[in-house]
């Protein structure tokens, strides 16, 4: 799956600001937000999901990390509108604690 976006602003690293880097990513089930700024989530988390649901991968965990806690309930306000996700929680320990969460899609049709 490719997504464009922009880089990352990070403290240690400025990245010069990229609107047309396209960027690949591994269809694996586990998407890990820490390389996008936020205002990428709202297409990339959809269509990341979508893209799993299409390759019958139903069990994907979202790393947002722990930080504010707004990034998390960016992610959560995004799963709770899609009609595909069946359930979502924080992660236990093992996954990342309250830094991740696990998302449960429906099955395709």
């Amino acid at each position: 799956m490719t997504h464009k976006g922009r880089k990352k602003k990070t403290a240690s690293r400025q990245h010069e600001t990229d609107h047309d880097q396209v960027i690949r990513l591994p269809i694996n089930g586990i998407l890990d937000l820490h390389a996008f700024a936020p205002g990428d989530i709202r297409h990339l988390v959809p269509d990341y999901l979508e893209e799993c649901r299409r390759r019958d991968i139903r069990q994907v965990r979202i790393i947002h990390g722990k930080g504010t806690g707004a990034l998390r309930r960016s992610v959560h306000a995004i799963l709770a509108r899609m009609d595909i996700v069946r359930s979502y929680r924080i992660a236990g320990p093992e996954a990342g604690s309250w830094g991740a969460t696990l998302v449960e899609l429906k099955k395709a049709p």
